[in-house]
């Protein structure tokens, strides 16, 4: 199969004839039947509880994630990379297992496409994998959208109803402010017109008129809930917990408060177990939540780390985007709830995201990339170093030593990944370049064998900020450490929201999760290379009780994409004969 001429769906359909059964699978993990929940014949779930306790004195293996440099709108093959990796390593004779997010209907549809990787370097069984798999995302979506029924149906009856009334149906009136709700609705597709919307219009009975709206699925609170929870009682404790509104004073009304939280968990019972599938040649890879980087967590989930480790002598798991979101908090989040520590960060750069940072024209999704990224230039590539410096000394602040991983494109010349492997050379990082797309687990050795002797330095892992500190201590000092700005500054919202937290004993040491554009270093995506002299402008700050973050938007950041004009939904059909989807990718 030759990539350049074949579409990923093709090479997915082609390879999946091929596939291992689930019970294959099973049998190569050692796991025994009653571990794994078949979903039909190559999809299953894990039932982690019991491999967990069943394996609880076996040693570890290496922890390796994949991060990336500032990406084009493209990305630069972060989920190839995984894939590839796992592939590669398998190759050279160790037994890797790979851990990544579930795609959102969002991407899958508009312009980013699936999330399964490319070419000879991709996740299947593909149309499950991109299209629901085993429901989990809709099942965050319904318990969501049940603690917003909860909230408005109370907040309806507190006004149309007395105290005595509401005493009577068994409910205590809490006082909800309308004009202070911080969720809105969910739907896991990108549809920029339910932003900002009025519900309740018409009579008393059809609910309380309020301004309301829709986020995307991926970036509800339960879905960071589920990357970071460590079993079931700690998810049901932490569902609990979400805030969904203030009452009139300023105090957190919780789903715990709402009484609807353990409706939730009900309908989230499956979603706790790790989805497997495999890679097109056949490596185990566990699925297991989806948030984005950019507006939420960006990590798969920490009960699929715990497993890998367990299962496999080398894990590689994924974070969304740039090392300034994506590894920022799979380092300073992830890895201070799951107490584990990485041995080794592979950080994913292409020549054509270089040429972009390195003056480029601009990239725009669903239109024809300009000649220059195809053509040698080995100027612009020069010009665009500085971007993957600042990658490699984000890396090495948690103490880790990176591998630039140069993802290599047909069309690049060799001239112009000579300057990239030099230039890494000079700074001491290793770095090796992975033909995966185009090759499969063949082009990844090179990559392979750096990763493998990377994981044979000793580390000396620290986090960024102890926990102690205060949020805007934290929030500075990732502006200035990691994003690279002179400093922080406030909208009065998003102060109000500080000083709330600063006061609160159960806000004040939380973690901060950036909303962040994934497009910059800065909150500006037209910034591109390493922007200096610039302040970080906070918008708001959300509050995820549950999950123990706070969440300051930058910018002009949206919790609800958009759909472009010429989306991937418009290339995706189904063959009536076979009954298999084509022209997904």
């Amino acid at each position: 199969m030759n990539p350049i001429e074949m579409p990923d769906w093709k090479i997915a359909q082609a390879a999946e004839k091929h596939m291992k059964k689930i019970y294959e699978l099973r049998d190569e993990l050692g796991l025994y039947q009653s571990e794994v929940l078949p979903y039909g014949h190559y999809v299953g779930k894990l039932d982690y509880q019991n491999i967990l306790e069943r394996l609880k004195g076996e040693s570890l293996g290496k922890y390796v994630d994949v991060t990336a440099i500032t990406p084009t709108p493209l990305g630069e093959g972060k989920s190839t990379t995984t894939i590839g990796l796992l592939e590669g390593l398998s190759k050279i004779g160790k037994r890797p297992i790979g851990a990544i997010r579930q795609p959102s209907g969002g991407p899958t549809f508009n312009i980013k496409g699936s999330a399964a990787g490319g070419g000879l370097a991709q996740c299947v069984p593909l149309t499950d994998f991109s299209l629901g798999l085993t429901g989990d995302i809709d099942a965050i979506t319904n318990a969501h959208n049940l603690a917003m029924v909860a909230l408005t149906s109370r907040i309806q009856h507190e006004f149309n109803y007395t105290d005595k009334v509401l005493a009577s149906k068994n409910l205590k009136r809490l006082d909800i402010d309308p004009r202070n709700i911080s969720i809105g609705w969910a739907m896991d597709f990108s549809a920029q017109s339910l932003r900002e919307i009025i519900i309740g219009i018409g009579g008393k009975m059809d609910g309380f008129m309020m301004k309301c709206g829709f986020q995307i699925s991926v970036s509800s609170e339960i879905m960071a809930i589920l990357a970071i929870s460590v079993d079931l009682k700690d998810f049901r404790s932490r569902i609990g917990k979400m805030i969904v509104a203030y009452d009139k004073s300023g105090k957190p009304i919780t789903t715990g408060d709402l009484e609807v939280d353990g409706a939730m968990t009900a309908l989230l019972a499956k979603v706790i177990y790790p989805n497997l599938i495999q890679t097109l040649e056949g490596q185990p890879v566990l699925v297991h939540a989806g948030p984005f980087a950019n507006i939420a967590l960006g990590q798969s989930s920490i009960i699929a780390d715990f497993i890998g480790l367990k299962l496999g002598d080398y894990h590689v798991t994924e974070s969304g985007f740039g090392s300034d979101i994506g590894f920022e908090k799979f380092w300073n989040l992830k890895c201070r709830y799951s107490q584990l520590e990485p041995d080794c960060s592979v950080l994913v750069t292409t020549v054509r995201g270089l040429k972009m940072h390195g003056g480029g024209p601009r990239v725009v999704p669903g239109k024809p990339i300009d000649k220059s990224y195809t053509e040698k230039n080995t100027k612009m590539v020069r010009k665009g170093l500085d971007n993957l410096f600042a990658h490699i000394e984000i890396i090495k602040k948690s103490g880790i030593q990176p591998v630039v991983c140069i993802n290599f494109f047909h069309t690049d010349d060799p001239s112009e990944v000579k300057i990239i492997k030099d230039a890494c050379n000079e700074l001491g990082v290793r770095c090796a370049v992975s033909r995966h797309w185009l090759e499969g687990g063949e082009g990844a050795i090179e990559l392979a064998e750096a990763v493998v002797d990377a994981c044979e330095d000793k580390q000396r892992f620290k986090f960024l900020y102890d926990d102690n500190i205060s949020l805007n201590s934290k929030i500075e000092l990732i502006a200035k450490e990691i994003y690279g700005a002179n400093g922080v500054k406030y909208t009065d919202l998003a102060q109000e929201k500080l000083n709330l937290i600063q006061k609160h004993p159960d806000f004040r040491y939380y973690g901060s999760c950036m909303a962040k554009t994934h497009l910059s270093l800065s909150h500006d995506p037209s910034w591109k290379g390493r922007p200096e002299g610039w302040i970080l402008p906070i918008k708001d700050i959300l509050i995820y009780g549950g999950a123990g973050i706070a969440v300051p938007v930058v910018g002009d950041i949206k919790l609800m994409p958009g759909t472009a004009s010429d989306p991937a939904y418009r290339k995706i059909d189904i063959d009536t004969k076979s009954g298999k989807v084509k022209g997904l990718f």
